[in-house]
């Protein structure tokens, strides 16, 4: 069983910057395609980032991409965002998940193909 563990959310102004981690088990980041997704109240959890296991592609929402940063650590399991020139709209709460996709060479960027999830990690941007 893959168990995720995100830390790193917080309450920043905008502009500001915020490093989320996943510590996943033993092998998963090495061995599964990575992903975060967030959601805001009353929306859908939405496609945030991605990076392949196999290979470091990296997929980003339009919305975030050039200010965030998604990046693993095989050696400690750990998969990170970093988020940087945040904006109110970026409020949410992020989740960390994993693929179990034997390629790995392109993460998905679809929420149903992910196959375990985080319990999430609220980021709150003001204005």
């Amino acid at each position: 069983q893959v168990q995720l563990v995100e830390s790193g959310g917080g309450l920043v102004q905008a502009g500001g910057s915020l490093r989320l981690s996943c510590a996943a088990s033993a092998r998963t980041v090495s061995s599964y395609n990575m992903g975060w997704f967030r959601q805001a109240p009353g929306k859908e959890r939405e496609f945030v980032a991605a990076i392949a296991w196999r290979v470091r592609t990296t997929y980003y929402a339009d919305s975030v991409k050039g200010r965030f940063t998604i990046s693993r650590d095989n050696p400690k399991n750990t998969v990170y965002l970093q988020m940087n020139s945040l904006k109110p709209e970026d409020t949410a709460v992020y989740y960390c998940a994993a693929d179990d996709d034997s390629s790995g060479w392109a993460p998905t960027t679809r929420r149903d193909e992910y196959d375990y999830w985080g319990q999430g990690t609220q980021v709150t941007v003001s204005s």
